[in-house]
């Protein structure tokens, strides 16, 4: 039942900041900034935000430094529109997801590559000894 609520309560959290985002704050360090999840504690009484911002990494950073200015707006914001009794601590985390994506995609690359090559000296190998002087080319057929 908690789990269920602390998900719903995320949820809404997460929505309700992405859309304050999305009118703009008056913060210029304010990169492109994507809400990417959000994760409330038992008690209901902190919210973690994860963040991705598009661009260099200063650009990153500018970000997150408006967004840890702008916690104190936002968590009134995310005040007005629940309806709840305390209105959950806010802190932006920067989601390790994109890069994370990109060391996965490389890894697969990497395996893609070993296996052609697996595959490549696969097919021009024998089978190791001599061969089997009582195999007839009969036993191949059943």
């Amino acid at each position: 039942m908690a789990g269920e609520r602390q998900a719903r309560l995320a949820d809404r959290i997460r929505v309700i900041i992405a859309e304050r985002l999305e009118k703009g704050l008056r913060d210029p360090r304010l990169g492109f900034v994507t809400i990417t999840d959000a994760r409330v504690s038992g008690d209901l009484q902190h919210a973690s935000v994860f963040y991705t911002v598009l661009g260099t990494e200063e650009e990153r950073i500018a970000s997150g430094a408006a967004l840890t200015s702008a916690t104190g707006m936002l968590r009134s914001e995310v005040g007005r529109q629940l309806s709840t009794r305390l209105v959950p601590t806010l802190e932006f985390i920067p989601d390790a997801l994109p890069e994370n994506a990109d060391h996965i995609g490389a890894l697969l690359r990497e395996a893609q590559q070993r296996d052609a090559d697996v595959a490549k000296l696969a097919s021009s190998a024998s089978h190791a000894g001599d061969a089997d002087p009582y195999r007839t080319e009969d036993d191949d057929s059943e």
